[in-house]
């Protein structure tokens, strides 16, 4: 009987602050740091097309989130969709490369924030250099920057879900601010004009090849969204309208990159920019562009806005990956700490200090290490995305002559078809990103950095299985849905 015990998480999040959890850690630092990257890749307009692409994907595989969160309300998200649809292996498997998903972007978050105070204070934050990594320098000051971000974000989160549910929407509101201003800036400012916005595309590929680059990268720039299922037991709300805070969540998403890019690329052409950014080796190619119209006052802006972003980058994520690890610790497959809440605070301080300690390591291997990993982090949130659709799949039948099969009871041929797609897409994101000849191949580094990561997952695995594979189904059930049978 000792492993009934179920702790539960207090229903304190408001659904405007689920939008914010979900909206923000969307965005993070990518909207601000990354448009120089990603058009040297494929063009503004290919960034564009690949990303509102890639909202609609999103929001297609979200169908499958809304249904899933309605009929089981439970921290877990994807672990607990695969555990429904495909047992408990491929339940370890899913929450396993999704944890890794999240603590990468904790992570990444940090170490933006640093980037951004070595642009703005270059002098400052050379000081102290240690070593260099991959061509990029670390130094105590920036890994000092990160490592209190990490700390400081690790007791927001600990205070509980409530706190951090009322400062992600402030957050996401100063962000949103920020954009509007930096916009129209360039829609008054001389200088800025669409006509630098061309060529459209990369002009060293296919336009086809240009939106399959970004497109592949849809899972990390839009991975946030999912963040709602992990927040589900803590709705003070009907589990119902997780659906339409995922579609607007992706939608004021997909908005806000496309305006980022348009903006950056519009400043001055976008080829003169980038060859500039070479030959000054530019840490920031975005803030760059800002200043070239708005001068100091925009660099102010973009600050302020990239620092919202990496605030609800790192408070979000934080929440993600540790209500996913409480809920692989209450389903017994990690050690049992995981599953134990704060005595006062009542929220898995274990799994919250558990993703400080990983990240806080990461600072000291330098920005251009980091970057190794966000590919092999997209992995990790495909393969989530690929069980949560497919569990829903199961869960439709395309009409009522079809015969029900376990739980396969509600006859939704819409909404079947989509979660069919919706897995397709998935599997097409991994496509991109595993087969070597794709535009989107991860590089020899996250090759290895996945293979470390699944390494680890092992031996995880093997000390926790006998215990985990020894719960009968019916317990188990219980401890991570709340209800004994899968109705």
């Amino acid at each position: 009987m000792a492993n009934r015990e179920r702790k539960k998480l207090e229903k304190s999040l408001k659904p405007h602050w689920v939008w914010a959890i979900a909206f923000g850690s969307a965005i993070g630092w990518g909207a601000f740091v990354l448009p120089t990257d990603w058009i040297d890749q494929a063009g503004p307009i290919g960034v564009i097309i690949g990303i509102l692409l890639g909202a609609a994907l999103m929001m297609i595989i979200g169908v499958s989130y809304g249904f899933l969160i309605e009929k089981f309300p439970v921290t877990g998200g994807e672990f607990a969709y695969a555990y429904i649809g495909f047992g408990r292996l491929f339940a370890f498997i899913a929450g396993w490369f999704l944890t890794l998903g999240y603590i990468c972007i904790v992570a990444l978050n940090a170490s933006a924030l640093a980037l951004l105070a070595k642009f703005l204070f270059p002098d400052l934050v050379r000081t102290g250099n240690m070593y260099t990594v991959a061509g990029y320098e670390v130094s105590i000051i920036q890994i000092a920057i990160a490592s209190i971000a990490l700390i400081l974000f690790a007791i927001l989160n600990i205070r509980g879900a409530s706190f951090s549910g009322k400062t992600q929407f402030v957050f996401s509101i100063i962000l949103i601010l920020g954009i509007t201003l930096l916009g129209v800036g360039a829609i008054f400012a001389d200088g800025p004009s669409l006509s630098n916005v061309t060529p459209a595309f990369n002009p060293d590929q296919t336009a086809i090849a240009s939106i399959l680059t970004i497109l592949a990268i849809a899972p990390f720039a839009y991975v946030g969204f999912d963040n709602i299922p992990q927040a589900a037991e803590e709705f003070e709300f009907e589990p119902k309208k997780a659906f339409g805070l995922i579609i607007w969540s992706l939608l004021a998403a997909g908005i806000a990159y496309s305006a980022m890019i348009l903006i950056t690329a519009s400043s001055i052409p976008w080829q003169n920019l980038l060859a500039q950014i070479q030959e000054t080796q530019s840490v920031w190619g975005t803030g760059d562009a800002i200043e070239s119209y708005m001068g100091r006052a925009g660099v102010f802006i973009i600050a302020a806005a990239v620092c919202m972003g990496i605030f609800t980058g790192l408070n979000g994520f934080y929440i993600s990956a540790s209500r996913l690890t409480f809920a692989m610790g209450r389903a017994r497959i990690l050690p049992n700490m995981f599953r134990q809440l704060h005595p006062k605070h009542n929220t898995p301080y274990v799994g919250i200090l558990f993703t400080m300690a990983i990240c806080l390591i990461a600072p000291w291997f330098g920005r251009q290490a980091l970057l190794w990993v966000v590919d092999m982090s997209s992995t990790g949130v495909a393969i989530a995305y690929f069980f949560c659709t497919a569990t829903a799949y199961k869960f439709f039948r395309w009409s009522d002559k079809q015969p029900a099969r376990g739980y396969a009871d509600v006859v939704a041929p819409g909404k079947k078809f989509l979660s069919l797609i919706g897995m397709l897409s998935a599997i097409g994101f991994l496509v991109l990103l595993l087969l070597p000849w794709s535009p989107a191949s991860l590089g020899t580094e996250s090759y290895i950095a996945l293979g470390i990561w699944i390494l680890i997952g092992i031996v995880f695995y093997l000390f926790n299985s006998g215990r985990y594979n020894s719960i009968d189904r019916k317990e188990l059930n219980y401890l991570i849905l709340e209800k004994e049978e899968i109705e």
